[in-house]
């Protein structure tokens, strides 16, 4: 068995060695603006993931795919040929789906913003409902005299104490 720190570097330099090569060796008219943005190695070193973006729309992506998918045996040699591993691992390409995910989260800020200027267009020109600043300052006086403390009972004497004997 081997630890997570040799996967982690094998795994970095699996994605050098892909990227590079991808953009020196292959030549593929299909493939366009390819990005590896990860790679990940399973633990017993067998097994690769490498994790890829593409600029462009659907059928970019996909002919993308489908020049990874048919250069994946010389990117294969390349990465036993630079790594010096025993057994190279087997690659597999993986569309990364970060740009969809930060795509998601640009829509819902934008839609946030969008309710926010709602709301302050809304409450231009508006008062409050009460006094701008409803809480206590230390300096206010009038509203701590007579508001019945705690520990007075209604007779005068401290409330939760002891009977007298």
């Amino acid at each position: 068995m081997t630890d997570n720190a040799r996967a982690r570097k094998l795994a970095d330099r699996i994605q050098v060695v892909v990227a590079e090569t991808l953009d020196r060796r292959i030549k593929d008219p299909r493939l366009g603006f390819v990005t590896i943005t990860d790679a990940r190695v399973t633990g017993d070193l067998r097994e690769a993931t490498v994790f890829y973006t593409v600029y462009g729309d659907d059928e970019e992506r996909a002919a993308s795919a489908a020049a990874l998918e048919s250069a994946k045996g010389v990117l294969r040699s390349e990465v036993g040929r630079q790594t010096g591993v025993r057994f190279t691992p087997t690659l597999a390409f993986v569309p990364d789906a970060l740009p969809d995910n930060a795509r998601t989260i640009e829509d819902l800020l934008d839609k946030a913003r969008a309710k926010d200027a709602e709301v302050r267009e809304v409450s231009t020109g508006k008062t409050y409902a009460g006094d701008a600043d409803p809480y206590r300052k230390p300096g206010d006086d009038e509203a701590d005299a007579g508001d019945g403390a705690v520990g007075d009972g209604a007779d005068g004497h401290a409330a939760g104490g002891a009977a007298a004997e």
